[in-house]
């Protein structure tokens, strides 16, 4: 049996509101193993950072898990229900066992403590070390990040660090303390390509020296294609394809994930080729179609799309919600 870190089965998260509760998240299912990389992929407004916020706690007062198991293995092998801990539970292992990369580094570290004073607090609450020791290992996990002159940029504050540096600070504060699981959402969106192509290579070394597994979030087809061993398309709050990275990219299955493809720029395009946007935006959650989510915008909708889809797997380990049966042109 395959050793799965992460069990997402059936999550709905719903959120207050003044016109009563929305749900934004609808039946999510998926799985992650040890030691690879899922990446979860959708427009602004598809549920992806929600769903990340709810696998670390962190939803808003007016949000919460409405239904679903969120189960956890950890390193040791200990099975547990995220969704079924109290604030007190998710400190214990928050920072600990799961991490998590925030897509802006400016707005997530605090202004007025050192860069080494905040990689050093997840130290300070999970693992018994004196002063010293602590200052040794966060020297070493800047080093390890790959950030010139550790000691000294240990004592600098965030505004004094460019954006990549930053960025590669906020990885140090999800590493130090070795967690089994990062969550990484949008972590390389506010960057040029050059520093995002450094920031992506850093976490694909630090995954294969420690072990880890990634859980990585991103609305860019071309980051996945480098990242992701398994990607979960996400539309309006749900899944709608699922595969490995290589079958999702040879051999697409839902006109949604065709259109994201169709958005990638690529050099040197025909006219016939040519950069073919997605019509129309994401449906508000409180005005859902019925049926399939995305038919209004789907070029291949029929009238049977007014019906209820399901996730179905296509072929071999390769699911999809749509009423086809056959692979979506390319």
């Amino acid at each position: 049996m395959r050793d799965r870190i992460l069990d997402v089965s059936n999550l709905r998260v719903a959120f207050r509101s003044r016109g009563g509760e929305v749900t934004a998240l609808r039946d999510v299912s998926f799985t992650l193993e040890r030691g690879r990389t899922l990446a979860l992929v959708g427009e602004s407004g598809s549920g992806k950072s929600v769903t990340s916020l709810a696998l670390m706690g962190l939803l808003p007062p007016n949000g919460r898990v409405s239904a679903g198991r969120l189960r956890y293995r950890g390193r040791d092998g200990r099975e547990m229900d995220l969704s079924a801990l109290d604030a007190a539970g998710y400190r214990k292992i928050r920072g600990a066992e799961i991490s998590m990369i925030f897509q802006e580094p400016m707005s997530s570290l605090n202004p007025l403590f050192t860069v080494g004073d905040q990689v050093g607090e997840m130290l300070w609450l999970h693992q018994d070390l004196d002063e010293k020791a602590r200052r040794k290992r966060v020297v070493e996990m800047l080093d390890l990040v790959e950030i010139p002159a550790a000691a000294s940029r240990a004592d600098a504050y965030p505004h004094e660090l460019s954006g990549g540096m930053r960025q590669r600070v906020m990885i140090a504060m999800a590493m130090i303390c070795n967690p089994a699981l990062l969550i990484a959402d949008e972590p390389t969106t506010a960057l040029d390509v050059t520093i995002q192509a450094q920031i992506l290579d850093l976490m694909r070394r630090l995954q294969n020296e420690l072990g880890m597994s990634i859980l990585f979030i991103t609305h860019d087809m071309g980051v996945v294609a480098e990242m992701a061993d398994e990607v979960a398309v996400m539309y309006a709050g749900a899944v709608v394809e699922q595969a490995t990275a290589r079958d999702l990219f040879a051999d697409t299955r839902h006109p949604y994930t065709e259109g994201l493809l169709r958005s990638i720029p690529q050099p040197g395009r025909s006219k016939s080729n040519r950069l073919v946007p997605i019509p129309g935006t994401v449906p508000p959650l409180h005005a859902l179609p019925q049926g399939c989510a995305f038919a209004p915008r789907c070029p291949y909708a029929e009238a049977r799309c007014e019906d209820p889809v399901v996730l179905t797997e296509k072929a071999s380990e390769h699911w999809s919600a749509c009423i086809l049966d056959r692979p979506v042109p390319a």
